[in-house]
């Protein structure tokens, strides 16, 4: 194979699948009992890191990575065949290898050089757990030289017989490595013959791969000074070992490498199985290859690739609406083929809507499984006994959700480990266990999806919550009830914090989590019980894509409410109407007073119905507050698809985003929290008299 193949062009796929492998390493090192050690899972943690280390080893431009990979997959074989005993100082070691790992991988990726005394500093603790041991610390590997950079096969061996197999000499081979090369030389084609002596082992393989092809496989195993490949023939008297199914991928590459080599195109190059050992999963790298009967299940596609899916059905559902809205006034007795295809066309565009939809749907075991190793750390470093509990992780979410919503559930777990949970002392001086319990949970609710995170600490102290909104200046005083108290936390600034800590307390958290998830379009609820534990609960829509709505007229525009925040909708009459201090009016409804916002005040829409008693009033729900929104007409419940106004305009207040009608207008959506916190502004004032 030339030279000139581009192994950077898989770099990406080497660096998601590293990712995947340290988050389970990362999981697994957690989940270690330090007396009795799981096999299965060392076994685990030692393929994840021999994967890592063949996949740096064969580009051969991330010799940081490959060393320390290097060490610490010494270390974890000895550990997984009896030689070391595994300490607990031992696991500390590991998981800041494993953050050590991510850091470089995080720096190759941005195509940079990783820390070089960081990478000293944690080579020198790896090769002091080696020296403890009693053995001498093995040198670091030097990274294979990258396949594309692989000289041009000298004469003799170009001009080799073609017809013979191939001889694969390895020296210092271990018996653990010496069965997965010839699994894997199974996978390249059939093993002729083979010959295990003096440390060595030598393979005869009849393939349609290149030598090129076969080092770079092999190079996931061990190191490229070891491997020896040419042409020769297979001893007459050898075994010939059982054909191993070939890998899918491998065969396809090969054959195309195969049919370019017989005709190929002018400046091209051969790229042949070498491109599907780089680009395979690294995992393979210590396991036989798929059978050629079972098909992938998966594939990896770029988000920005499905991001363009999704803005096409939108578009598409779009302009399905516009067909229809046009075709509703056609007559259908004249019209019938049209209209029921109309219908069937509304069903499928709604479907693929939701197929499409689904794609971006992740597990929130993707943010779930971020919190062991954070609890265990926090956990020592302030002295208390915690266990973490999480249920739900399958449960799904949008991916541009899922990612956003991680910083305020991290920043709910440490106020959870720092206020929430006491220390054992404490616990058992109260009656507790003295380890304390955090939950994390997930569970679809309607259209929704609801986040809770539970302890069972000492919950929260009204008395200084007091205090400090009293000494802040907030409106409160002794009747105030304890879930209003309670949601003075995320007030800017609050904190009851006596000192500030690397933790929590810094008073700058509980209302930017609030804030943040508000601006997903959720709404964050917390109820405590003293003594027994606090629970913040999190509601979000499952997507940000598209909405349930209603759509309203004000004047001659045409705005749409968020149908989850639409409670009911009535016609006020003069007797439920009530001013208060200034123009200000609220509406009673059961007995219950609620703030009465005029939409076309909000908004300044001309021409629009100033008469409450001849408009319509819709109760809307923003968080646990409720307010009266008058409109002039309810035009009807559908589903739109959501366009970011910022993007395209500019940030309006009180809009949270926009959709294209089907008439081709453009649709404002209500930011009901917006409306929500200008009220309270205005209601946070001197308490007025009702009139």
């Amino acid at each position: 194979m030339s030279g000139g193949l581009d192994l950077s062009q898989f770099y990406e796929t080497f660096f998601d699948e590293a990712d995947e492998l340290l988050a389970e390493m990362e999981q697994l090192l957690l989940q270690l009992d330090v007396e009795a050690p799981d096999i299965e899972h060392l076994n685990a943690i030692f393929r994840a890191a021999h994967s890592i280390k063949g996949g740096a080893a064969t580009f051969g431009c991330f010799q940081h990575l490959a060393g320390t990979t290097h060490l610490l997959e010494n270390l974890l074989d000895e550990i997984r065949r009896g030689e070391m005993a595994l300490r607990a100082d031992m696991v500390d070691i590991f998981l800041e290898t494993k953050d050590v790992l991510k850091s470089q991988l995080d720096t190759y990726r941005a195509a940079q050089e990783p820390d070089e005394a960081v990478y000293e500093r944690i080579c020198a603790a790896l090769r002091q757990l080696a020296q403890e041991h009693g053995a001498t610390p093995p040198p670091l590997e030097q990274p294979a030289a990258p396949v594309a950079a692989a000289p041009v096969a000298p004469a003799p061996v170009a001009a080799a017989d073609s017809s013979l197999p191939y001889r694969v000499r390895i020296t210092r081979v271990a018996d653990k490595d010496a069965q997965s090369l010839l699994d894997e030389m199974g996978n390249l084609g059939t093993v002729l013959a083979r010959d295990r002596s003096e440390g060595g082992l030598t393979v005869w393989v009849d393939s349609t791969c290149s030598a090129d092809d076969i080092e770079a496989v092999c190079c996931f195993i061990v190191d490229a000074d070891q491997l020896d490949v040419q042409r020769a023939a297979a001893p007459d008297a050898a075994p010939r070992a059982p054909v191993a199914a070939v890998d899918q991928f491998a065969q396809a590459a090969a054959e195309f490498a195969a049919q370019v080599a017989a005709d190929p195109p002018a400046g091209q190059v051969a790229q042949s199985a070498a491109t599907a050992a780089v680009t395979a999963k690294p995992a393979r790298a210590a396991a036989a290859a798929a059978p050629a009967d079972k098909e992938s299940t998966s594939i990896r596609v770029g988000v920005e690739k499905v991001d363009q899916v999704i803005n096409l059905v939108g578009e598409l559902v779009i302009t399905q609406a516009m067909l229809a809205q046009t075709a509703a006034g056609l007559d259908p007795v004249l019209h019938d083929r049209l209209l029921n295809g109309m219908e069937q066309l509304e069903r499928n565009a709604r479907d693929l809507q939701e197929a499409v939809m689904s794609i971006r749907m992740m597990p929130m075991d993707y943010v779930f499984s971020r919190f062991p190793r954070l609890v265990r750390d926090i956990a020592v470093k302030m002295g208390k006994q915690i266990e973490l509990q999480t249920y739900g992780r399958a449960t799904e979410l949008d991916k541009s959700l899922i990612e956003r919503i991680i910083d305020p559930l991290t920043h709910l777990v440490r106020n959870s480990l720092d206020h929430g949970i006491e220390t054992p002392e404490r616990r058992i001086a109260e009656g507790k266990d003295p380890v304390g319990q955090l939950i994390l949970s997930a569970e679809h609710n309607g259209g929704n999806i609801v986040i809770e995170v539970s302890d069972d600490g000492g919950g929260l102290n009204r008395e200084k919550i007091m205090k400090k909104a009293l000494a802040q200046g907030l409106p409160v005083n002794e009747n105030t009830s304890d879930e209003e108290v309670w949601q003075l936390i995320f007030a800017p600034g609050f904190s009851t914090a006596e000192q500030v800590t690397d933790i929590s307390g810094r008073g700058v958290g509980m209302d930017v989590v609030r804030r943040n998830i508000q601006d997903m379009g959720g709404h964050v609820q917390l109820s405590c019980v003293p003594g027994e534990g606090t629970t913040t609960r999190i509601v979000l829509p499952l997507t940000l894509a598209i909405l349930d709505g209603m759509s309203v007229r004000v004047g001659a525009e045409t705005f749409i409410l968020p149908l989850n925040h639409v409670t009911e909708s009535l016609q006020p009459s003069e007797d439920q109407m009530y001013s208060v201090a200034g123009d200000e009016r609220v509406m009673q409804v059961r007995g219950e007073y609620l703030p009465l916002v005029e939409l076309h005040r909000v908004f300044g829409v001309a021409g629009a119905q100033a008469d409450p008693t001849q408009a319509i009033a819709v109760i809307m729900q923003a968080q646990d507050r409720r307010f009266a929104l008058l409109v002039d007409h309810l035009v009807g419940q559908h589903q739109v698809v959501v366009k970011n106004l910022e993007s395209n305009y500019r940030k309006v207040p009180g809009v949270s985003a926009a959709t294209i009608l089907g008439d081709g207008s453009v649709a404002l959506i209500v930011d009901v929290f917006a409306l929500a916190r200008a009220n309270r502004e205005k209601w946070a004032q001197p308490e007025a008299t009702l009139n």
